[in-house]
C-alpha cells in the first residue's frame, strides 16, 4: 500500500552515422538528445532524487572539451539539465541516469553520472548504474591493500576509481604495446584510443563484486558499455539498427521511443556485456560465466512499467490465480461482493483478478472505492497532527456498497510495512461499513529485505517480521532468538538464518497477526488478509524466479551476509532500548 521506494534507471545511445546525417534527416542537431530525454522521462518512476546525462564527442580538437557532464537534484531534474544543453555539446555517445539512493546518501556529488578526468582521452571515464554491491567493504579493503586512498567510501565512487585504475593500466599496456611497434606521437593515440581491450577492464574490475548491477560507462576515446551481473538480478536491455544503438532499463521505453516492437528488443543475459568501440564495432562478451538465473521478481510485480506486454500479462495473473482464496474468504457471496483496488500500480492485478471471477462465470461488482487525495506537509511537526493528517491521505467513494451487508475486496501489490493501511486506508474503508474487508496482495509475504538495488524497508519494519516477532514473544519462545541471534553473529555467510525466525508458524498465522498489528483502534469491520503463494509467483513470472524478498534464498553470500547482520543489528538496538 505504501509506495516502495525505486531503484534508478539507466538510457544509452551511440549514434552510429555522423552527426550531419541526424541533423540532416531529421531537421535537428539535437536528434540523440530528444531520444534521451524521451527515455528518460518514459523511467522518471524509477527515480525522482536527481537525474544526470553525458555526452562524449569522438572528432574535437585537443584544446576543446569533448566530454560533457550535467547532473540535477529533485523531481525536475529531467527537466533542469536538458534545458542546458547546447550544441557544442552535442556527440556520437550518450547517457542518462535516474537517481534514487539506496544507501540514504544525498546530495549532488551522489547524482551519476560519475566522471574521472584525465588529459589522455583513453584515461576519461563517465560512470553510471542501477546497482547496489553487498560486498563493497571487501572491496576498498583490496584497493587499500593495493595502495589505493578511495576519497568518499559508497559503491558508486569506490567502482569509479577501481574502474579507472584498471582503466589506467589497460592503456599503459597499449602504450607499451604502441612502443614495441615502433609508433610515436599522435600515432599511439590513435593506436590507444583504437585498440584499448575494454572487456578485460571490466572483468578485472568486476571480478570480486557481489550484488546487482547494471554498469554503464563511456570513455573519451569512444568506448560504450554496459554490463549486468551475473545473477541476471537487475535488468537491461538494447536495440540496435544502422542508426543507433538504445540501452534501457525497461523494454517499452524503447518501443515507444524508437516506434519498434518487442519483439525487435533483445534482453542482455547475466554476466554479459555490450561493448562498442571508437569504430562503431558492436559485439556482444561474456564478461563472466552465468550464475543461474535470479532474475528479480519484484520488477515484475511492482517496480517496471505495466504496459511491457509480458509484465502486464503477468501482473494479470498474479490477480487471477488469487480468485479461489478470496472465494473461500466472503464465503462464495460474489453478489454480496464489491472489488477494487489501491494504489494504482495493482490496477493491472485488479484486472487479471475480475477476469477470474467472470471466467467462472460470476457477475462481479467493481468500484473505485479509494482516491489518495492529499499529501503530508513537512511543516507539521506535531506527531498528533501529523497523525490526523495521515488518516486523511485516501479518501472513499461514499455510496459505493451497502453498509453492514457487501463485502469489500481490495487487492494490491504489495504490503510492506503496513503504515499507510493502519493510518489510513483501514479507518477511511471504515467509514463504508463493509461486512468484511480482505485486503489481498498480489505478492507474497514479504518477509526481508532488498541489498541489490532496491530501497525496501529495514527488517523490523517489515510487517511480516513484525508479526513473526510478537507470535514469537507471546508463545514464550525467546530462546529461538537468542538461537538465530548467535548463529547470525558467528556464521553470517553459511546460510540464511532469520528464515528460522518464520518457521515455527503458517502463512495463516502470520496474517492473523499482521491483522491485529495493523488494525487502527476502534475499526469495527473484521478484516481479513490474503497474500499470494510463492507457487503462483513463479507460475506468473516464470523467467523471473528471484524471490529472495519472499523466500530468503539469496543469491549472493553477500546478500545472506546483510540480512544476517540486518538481525544482529536488530536484535542488539532492541536489547538497547530494552536495557
Amino acid at each position: 500500500m505504501e509506495e516502495l521506494k525505486h531503484e534508478c534507471g539507466v538510457s544509452m545511445i551511440r549514434l552510429m552515422k555522423p552527426l550531419e546525417y541526424y541533423e540532416r534527416k531529421y531537421g535537428t542537431w539535437a536528434y540523440a538528445f530528444n531520444k534521451l530525454y524521451l527515455m528518460m522521462e518514459k523511467q522518471h518512476n524509477r527515480g525522482q532524487e536527481g537525474a544526470g546525462f553525458a555526452t562524449v564527442n569522438l572528432h574535437t580538437e585537443p584544446g576543446f572539451e569533448y566530454m560533457f557532464r550535467e547532473k540535477a537534484e529533485g523531481k525536475n531534474a529531467i527537466t533542469e539539465i536538458f534545458s542546458r544543453i547546447k550544441k557544442e555539446m552535442a556527440g556520437e555517445l550518450y547517457m542518462g541516469h535516474l537517481r534514487y539512493s539506496t544507501t540514504g546518501k544525498s546530495g549532488l556529488r551522489h547524482v551519476h553520472p560519475f566522471l574521472r578526468r584525465n588529459n589522455w582521452r583513453a584515461k576519461n571515464l563517465c560512470l553510471c548504474g542501477n546497482f547496489n554491491m553487498t560486498n563493497i567493504d571487501n572491496v576498498f579493503r583490496q584497493m587499500v591493500e593495493q595502495g589505493q586512498s578511495p576519497r568518499i567510501y559508497s559503491d558508486s565512487y569506490i567502482t569509479l576509481d577501481l574502474m579507472g585504475h584498471r582503466l589506467d593500466r589497460e592503456v599503459e599496456y597499449k602504450y607499451k604495446e604502441a612502443r614495441e611497434q615502433g609508433l610515436k606521437g599522435q600515432d599511439i593515440t590513435q593506436y590507444i584510443d583504437e585498440h584499448v581491450n575494454m572487456a578485460r577492464v571490466l572483468s578485472t574490475t568486476l571480478k570480486n563484486y557481489d550484488g546487482g548491477y547494471v554498469m554503464c560507462g563511456l570513455t573519451g576515446s569512444g568506448e560504450f558499455f554496459v554490463i549486468r551481473d551475473p545473477w541476471g538480478i537487475r535488468p537491461a536491455f538494447f536495440f540496435r539498427d544502422e542508426e543507433v544503438v538504445a540501452v534501457a532499463s525497461e523494454r517499452p521505453v524503447l518501443e515507444t521511443t524508437f516506434n519498434i516492437t518487442c519483439d525487435d528488443i533483445i534482453e542482455l543475459q547475466p554476466g554479459q556485456a555490450l561493448i562498442i568501440n571508437r569504430q562503431g564495432a558492436v559485439k556482444l562478451v561474456s564478461v563472466f560465466p552465468q550464475q543461474g538465473n535470479h532474475k528479480c521478481s519484484f520488477e515484475r510485480i511492482y517496480f517496471s512499467r505495466g504496459n511491457d506486454r509480458d509484465i502486464y500479462h503477468e501482473r494479470k495473473l498474479l490477480g487471477e490465480q488469487l480468485t479461489p482464496s478470496i472465494m473461500q474468504s466472503i464465503n462464495g457471496d460474489v453478489e454480496h461482493t464489491v472489488f477494487s483496488f489501491v494504489p494504482n500500480t495493482a490496477e493491472v492485478a485488479f484486472y487479471g483478478l475480475v477476469e477470474g471471477f467472470r471466467k467462472q462465470g460470476h457477475d462481479v461488482r467493481s468500484e473505485k472505492v479509494a482516491w489518495k487525495d492529499i499529501k503530508l506537509r513537512t511543516f507539521i511537526t506535531d506527531d498528533h497532527e501529523r497523525n490526523d493528517l495521515a488518516a486523511h491521505v485516501y479518501d472513499i467513494t461514499y455510496g459505493a456498497l451497502e453498509p453492514y451487508h457487501d463485502n469489500l475486496v481490495i487487492i494490491d501489490d504489495g504490503i510492506v510495512r503496513g503504515t499507510t493501511l493502519k493510518e489510513s486506508i483501514f479507518m477511511i474503508l471504515d467509514r463504508l461499513h463493509p461486512k468484511k474487508i480482505v485486503m489481498v496482495s498480489s505478492s507474497p509475504q514479504i518477509r526481508y529485505p532488498d541489498f541489490y538495488g532496491i530501497d525496501m524497508a529495514h527488517l523490523e519494519e517489515l510487517c511480516a517480521f513484525r508479526a513473526a516477532i510478537a507470535l514469537i514473544q507471546e508463545q514464550g519462545m525467546q530462546q529461538l532468538l537468542a538461537d538465530v541471534y548467535k548463529k547470525c553473529k558467528t556464521a553470517p555467510m553459511e546460510r540464511n538464518y532469520v528464515c528460522d525466525i518464520y518457521a515455527p508458524f503458517s502463512v495463516n498465522e502470520i496474517n492473523n497477526k499482521i491483522v491485529e498489528l495493523l488494525r487502527p483502534e476502534g475499526m469495527q469491520t473484521p478484516i481479513e488478509l490474503v497474500f499470494q503463494h510463492i507457487d503462483g509467483l513463479h507460475k506468473a513470472c516464470p523467467h523471473h524466479p528471484g524471490d529472495w524478498y519472499f523466500t530468503g534464498h539469496y543469491p549472493t553470500p553477500g546478500g545472506i551476509r546483510l540480512c544476517n547482520n540486518a538481525f544482529v543489528e536488530y536484535m542488539e538496538k532492541t536489547l538497547k532500548l530494552q536495557l
